[in-house]
């Protein structure tokens, strides 16, 4: 594993902000909840992810860019989880701005579900393999987002066999019988994106001795 520090980490109030903004938007959402197993379902990669995060942290902190990114990606989850997607308020409010037949969350947030995971890929593969930027680097990182979201796909599969009608908040479909295929293919779209956009400014913060592989 690559050893050399990023050279842009989050300040300590920076850190202490985001990790309690995610907590408290966790409590406010369980508070607020419309279906406790959506929300559970939803939200349990935040809780997840920001355990890790704590956990590892002494040993491998990341990047400012990479931090922001998980937090805004979990507000995401953590609003579809606390309304449903097929009925959160900032859904509605995109579904009227851009005359949509439905709410639009879920496909924001399977396109985030390819942004935010394209930088964290990114990180880890430049910080703890021997790739470097290139080819390469990108196809492995969009194929990684791609592999992401098929496994999530399968788990709203799963989901609906264990739950049943239980589940249909979950799946969110609202009656797209090509949900499936736009859910992934938008998660391709913010992977690249993201890459296009976020990867000269994650190179800096990342420093030249991660990304020479000393």
């Amino acid at each position: 594993m690559t050893t050399a520090r990023v050279a842009v980490l989050p300040s300590r109030a920076e850190r202490w902000g985001l990790a309690g903004g995610t907590v408290l938007a966790l409590v406010v959402s369980s508070w607020i909840a419309h279906d406790r197993l959506t929300w559970l379902l939803e939200t349990v990669w935040a809780m997840v992810g920001l355990g890790i995060i704590a956990w590892r942290w002494p040993r491998f902190p990341l990047t400012r860019l990479l931090c922001w990114l998980l937090f805004l990606h979990a507000l995401v989850l953590i609003h579809g989880g606390a309304y449903t997607y097929a009925q959160t308020p900032l859904g509605y409010w995109l579904q009227d701005l851009l005359g949509t037949t439905r709410n639009p969350w879920d496909r924001v947030g399977h396109w985030m579900q390819g942004f935010v995971p394209a930088v964290l890929a990114r990180e880890l593969l430049l910080r703890c393999t021997p790739l470097r930027r290139g080819g390469w680097l990108v196809y492995l990182v969009l194929a990684a987002c791609l592999s992401f979201s098929a496994l999530f796909e399968l788990i709203e599969w799963w989901s609906a066999l264990a739950f049943g009608a239980d589940a249909d908040a979950f799946l969110a479909t609202q009656g797209d019988v090509w949900d499936t295929q736009w859910d992934m293919f938008l998660c391709l779209c913010g992977a690249a994106t993201s890459l296009l956009v976020l990867s000269h400014l994650h190179d800096r913060q990342l420093g030249a001795a991660v990304l020479a592989g000393k």
